[in-house]
């Protein structure tokens, strides 16, 4: 950086390189040391987690999963006008909240890659559960830009906790077209979604039920989710794709 420039230059003619260089490495060293520190331990941290995670791992498994990308919107533009202290703050940060919340409740966090966060979990629900909490919570942070999350269910190859195929590329491509502070979810998570009784399967069969209950003098169901269809979309080398907007429902009157 600007403030070690200049010191790389001989201060008397004659000196040799190494004379130079040892007291330039004397001074950085210890601001290196810290680094490899750090980013040693940020990998024994995730190599750990993939262990414990990894211990029938080691194969190529498939398996039904829900997979969900959480991504910082406008995180390039953040970058330019951010010191590399503050980014390196708020990527934490965003890291720290996202495995927290993922953990909390039941998924398992696959990887952070600074601004974007993969994770799995067994069931929609859990899934679409996590995403909902991570969009209230960056929300409510003021420090925080808006977050979007796309999230695919289906066949999924997983090896040494790291997942691969068309149902994760299908999450990512979902996230890159989600609306700011928004979930998309795909077809196969909707219907799933409407199948384990978490969502009605249309808006217009809610208020049927709910008009239903109250005739007969019950409880509606009680749904945790709404999805609305989008736009359908090709999206290049899967397809065309159909997004669903996912979002909480509010909780019936008492």
């Amino acid at each position: 950086g600007a403030r070690h420039s200049g010191l790389t230059e001989p201060p008397e003619p004659g000196m040799t390189r190494t004379e130079v260089t040892y007291p330039l490495v004397e001074l950085l060293l210890p601001e290196l040391e810290e680094f490899l520190v750090y980013v040693w331990r940020r990998q024994l941290a995730a190599a750990t987690g993939r262990v414990v995670q990894a211990a029938d791992d080691e194969e190529m498994v498939d398996r039904r999963l829900a997979v969900g990308f959480a991504d910082l919107v406008g995180f390039t533009r953040l970058t330019r006008r951010l010191e590399e202290e503050e980014l390196g703050e708020l990527v934490e940060a965003f890291e720290t909240t996202c495995a927290d919340l993922v953990a909390a409740h039941g998924g398992r966090l696959i990887k952070t890659l600074g601004d974007e966060v993969l994770y799995a979990a067994d069931d929609a629900g859990t899934a679409a559960e996590i995403a909902l909490r991570l969009i209230e919570t960056m929300t409510h942070d003021e420090s925080m830009p808006a977050l979007r999350v796309g999230i695919a269910f289906g066949t999924v190859t997983t090896r040494m906790g790291d997942v691969f195929g068309n149902t994760v590329n299908l999450a990512s491509r979902l996230t890159s077209i989600a609306p700011k502070d928004a979930v998309l979810v795909d077809g196969a998570l909707a219907e799933e979604l409407i199948r384990t009784g978490d969502t009605p399967a249309s808006e217009s069969e809610a208020v049927e039920q709910a008009a239903a209950a109250e005739k007969e003098g019950e409880e509606p169901p009680a749904y945790r989710f709404g999805i609305q269809p989008m736009w359908q979309r090709p999206v290049r080398g899967l397809g065309v794709v159909e997004p669903w907007l996912l979002t909480r429902r509010p909780k019936p009157e008492a």
